[in-house]
C-alpha cells in the first residue's frame, strides 16, 4: 500500500492535569498543578503557536471538561481536545455537554473517543463490562452521538443503549460537531476508527510499528468509503545539543528506584488495553534497553500509563523524527515534556519553527522597545535619556 504524506502538520500540546515534575516516579521535584498553573501551560501554548492542547481523562486527572471550561476564556486561538467517554456518559448528555463547549469556546473543541482500558478503574467508575463489550457500547454510542451532533432527531434500541426522541435543543458551532479523535490497537478499536472517526491516535511506538498500524486502519477505512487522518502521542527532550538532551533523559530517571518501577509495571498489566501492552513491551521494565530506535527513548514508560515515549535530541534531531512520520503518514503530534510548562517553551522555541505547520505561528517583531522610558514628548518623539536639570527656585 502507498502512503499518502501529509504537506503539513499540525503540533498539540498537553494539559498536565494528573501532576507535573521534573523527576518520574518521586514527590521531589514535583510541582501543584492548580489552576493557576494550568492557565500557564495553556497560555504559553496559545502564545507559542501549538495548535490545541490534549486533556487527560480518567480518575487520576482533574476532570477535562471543568478545566478546558476554565481556560477556553483565559486563551485565544488554542483548542481544547476533550475526552467523551462511553460507557460512563449517556451519548446525549455527552451531545450537550460538547454542543455548549463548543459554542462557548467559539468553536474551538475536538473530542477525544476513549473506550478505557483499566478494569479496575472502570469497575470503580460503575462499569463491567469486558473489553468487547466496551467496544460494542463506544460503536452504538458513536452512532448516536454523531448523529445528535448534526441536528438528528435520534431512535435508537441497541444491545446497550436505548435513546426515545433524543435531540439537541442548541447546536455545537462546528457543523456536524467538533472532530472525533480516537485511539486503540485491538481489532476492535480498528473497527470503530473505520466507521466513525476523523483522527486515529497512536502512542509513540517506533515508525515502522505506526507505518503498520497506519496501513491497517487505511485499509479498513476504505472497505468503509471512509478516510482517516492519523496522530500521534510523544513526550519530548529538546536541548541545544545531543549529548545535553539525553543527559536531560536520564535526569528525569534518576531519582527512580527498581520497586517503583515494578509497582507501576504490575498495575499497568492488569489491565486488558492493548496499546499499554505494546508500550509494556518496548522496554520490558528494564532500564538497560531504553533507547527503542534512534533518538525515541522508552523511559517515561517505565512508571507512566498511556504514552511512554520521548523523542530526545537537539532542535534538528528531534524536527528530522518528527518529519519521519510525517512521511509515513502522521499529520497530527501531541507533545508533552517535564515540567510541561518549560518544557513547551523548550520545543516551541527550538523545533516549532522548524516544521511544516499547518498552524502559523506568532508573528515575532523585530524591534524591542528598550528605552529610553518616559512618555513620549509633545505626541511626536521619545524623550531623551537625560537632560538638563533646572534650578526649583524654594518658597
Amino acid at each position: 500500500m502507498s502512503i499518502s504524506a501529509p504537506d503539513k502538520i499540525r503540533v498539540l500540546w498537553f494539559l498536565p492535569t494528573h501532576g507535573d515534575s521534573r523527576y518520574l516516579g518521586t514527590a521531589e521535584g514535583g510541582r501543584a498543578v492548580n489552576l493557576a498553573y494550568l492557565r500557564q501551560v495553556a497560555q504559553a501554548a496559545d502564545s507559542l503557536g501549538y495548535y490545541g492542547v490534549l486533556l487527560p481523562t480518567g480518575r487520576s486527572c482533574e476532570d477535562s471538561w471543568v478545566t478546558a471550561a476554565a481556560l477556553a476564556s483565559q486563551t485565544e486561538k488554542l483548542r481544547f481536545l476533550v475526552a467523551v467517554r462511553p460507557g460512563l456518559q449517556s451519548p446525549t448528555l455527552a451531545a450537550r455537554m460538547t454542543a455548549t463547549l463548543d459554542r462557548l469556546s467559539n468553536g474551538r473543541l475536538m473530542v477525544n473517543v476513549v473506550t478505557g482500558g483499566d478494569p479496575v478503574e472502570n469497575a470503580g467508575d460503575g462499569i463491567h463490562l469486558d473489553h468487547a463489550a466496551r467496544y460494542e457500547v463506544t460503536e452504538e454510542f458513536l452512532g448516536v452521538y454523531k448523529a445528535l451532533l448534526a441536528g438528528q432527531t435520534v431512535n435508537h434500541a441497541g444491545k446497550h443503549l436505548k435513546i426515545e426522541d433524543g435531540k439537541l435543543l442548541f447546536p455545537p458551532l462546528q457543523p456536524n460537531g467538533p472532530p472525533l479523535y480516537f485511539g486503540g490497537s485491538s481489532s476492535a478499536a480498528g473497527g470503530v476508527a473505520a466507521r466513525h472517526v476523523d483522527k486515529y491516535l497512536t502512542w509513540g511506538e517506533p515508525p515502522a510499528q505506526v507505518r503498520d498500524k497506519i496501513e491497517g486502519i487505511r485499509r479498513l477505512a476504505g472497505a468503509e468509503g471512509r478516510e482517516v487522518g492519523f496522530g500521534i502521542r510523544l513526550h519530548v527532550i529538546v536541548r541545544d545539543t545531543q549529548a545535553e538532551a539525553w543527559q536531560a533523559a536520564e535526569r528525569l530517571i534518576s531519582h527512580l528506584d527498581d520497586a517503583t518501577i515494578a509497582k507501576a509495571q504490575e498495575t499497568f498489566a492488569r489491565m486488558d488495553s492493548v496499546g499499554q501492552a505494546r508500550m509494556a513491551v518496548l522496554h520490558g521494565g528494564r532500564r538497560d534497553r531504553l533507547e527503542i530506535s534512534p533518538n525515541l527513548w522508552a523511559g517515561v514508560g517505565l512508571v507512566r500509563g498511556g504514552a511512554g515515549t520521548a523523542l530526545v535530541g537537539d532542535p534538528d534531531t528531534v524536527a528530522d523524527r518528527i518529519d519521519e512520520y510525517r512521511r509515513i503518514g502522521v499529520d497530527t503530534f501531541i507533545l508533552s515534556g517535564y515540567p510541561h510548562l518549560e518544557e513547551a517553551y523548550s520545543f516551541g522555541e527550538r523545533v516549532l519553527p522548524l516544521l511544516p505547520l499547518d498552524h502559523a505561528l506568532p508573528r515575532q517583531v523585530a524591534a524591542v522597545n528598550m528605552g529610553p522610558f518616559g512618555e513620549t514628548v509633545g505626541n511626536d518623539h521619545r524623550p531623551a535619556a537625560s537632560g538638563p536639570r533646572l534650578a526649583v527656585a524654594g518658597g
